[in-house]
């Protein structure tokens, strides 16, 4: 059976075409296809062999044929489809998602938005899409590899409350292709009880690291069983999640995030560790839906 192939959606902007370079080095390690799709509600139907005067599409024809040439050039062997569709971003993209193993979008983090997939559709998209969705900004390009100097691999800040199955399985699948190591992340805060008038009861704090490595260790086996060839590296910090997972991706490829699929009505589709990574860390961002 085919498997689903890697969906990039595009608007022409410097930050689009970096997710495009970053999906098709994914696409190529995965032995995947690459999607390139750009969703304008007031695409045309026409003839394909309008002269480019009269073409109403040109523009939107232009970005993602901007995009596949870039693709090309550096992975001619990748199977590439170009894809325009009238829909509005949003709704094309989450439909794409049902279809992909992953969606890729360009992302500015915390910067001035000027465009469809730069804005409220890539956080829409991350908080309510079926698959996981990686946010790629520019210069964000494929990294060397690790050396002592440079941890690289890939890092997944994992919760421990309810099951994680799905973030594990992609961030065990994305060390795996990569031939790098999986550095798992999890931050505990310190309860009240760990505080004296002096500061952090450090017998308290030891008692809970270990109690919370316990635990950690226990969530990782079996996927580190099932994954030999993957070197996995467990820490807890005790802190803020949001702040230790950030600080963990510094020098990393990628950072996996949990976002959960049921949610409480009239709560944050992302939580407060997911959005901090998004706009934050210095690497890709895989935001994973679990149950």
């Amino acid at each position: 059976m085919e498997q689903a192939p890697i969906t990039v959606g595009l608007d022409g902007s410097p930050e689009s075409l970096a997710a495009a370079h970053w999906a098709a080095a994914e696409a190529d390690r995965r032995g995947l296809g690459l999607r390139l799709l750009h969703a304008w509600i007031l695409l045309a139907t026409q003839p394909a062999d309008v002269p480019p005067g009269r073409d109403q599409n040109y523009w939107a024809k232009r970005i993602v044929r901007a995009a596949a040439t870039a693709v090309h050039d550096g992975y001619p062997g990748l199977s590439v489809t170009e894809d325009l569709v009238a829909e509005e971003p949003e709704t094309a993209l989450l439909r794409a998602a049902e279809e992909s193993t992953m969606v890729v979008l360009g992302s500015r983090g915390l910067e001035r938005v000027e465009s469809f997939f730069l804005g409220d559709v890539s956080l829409q998209v991350a908080g309510r899409a079926e698959r996981p969705v990686i946010l790629v900004r520019t210069g964000m390009g494929e990294t060397q590899r690790p050396t002592a100097a440079h941890e690289g691999g890939v890092v997944v800040g994992l919760s421990l409350h309810g099951p994680c199955d799905s973030l594990l399985d992609f961030a065990f699948a994305a060390a795996g292709a990569r031939q790098a190591p999986l550095r798992i992340i999890h931050g505990s805060p310190l309860p009240v009880q760990a505080y004296a008038p002096w500061g952090v009861d450090p017998d308290v704090a030891k008692e809970i690291r270990q109690d919370v490595e316990a635990k950690l260790s226990q969530a990782v086996r079996p996927w580190a069983e099932k994954h030999p060839d993957v070197t996995v590296i467990s820490t807890v910090r005790l802190g803020s999640p949001a702040r230790v997972t950030v600080d963990a991706a510094k020098n990393a490829d990628l950072l996996a995030v949990g976002r959960r699929r049921h949610h409480p009505a009239l709560t944050p589709r992302l939580g407060n560790v997911a959005q901090a990574c998004m706009h934050h860390a210095p690497c890709p961002v895989a935001v994973v839906p679990h149950d």
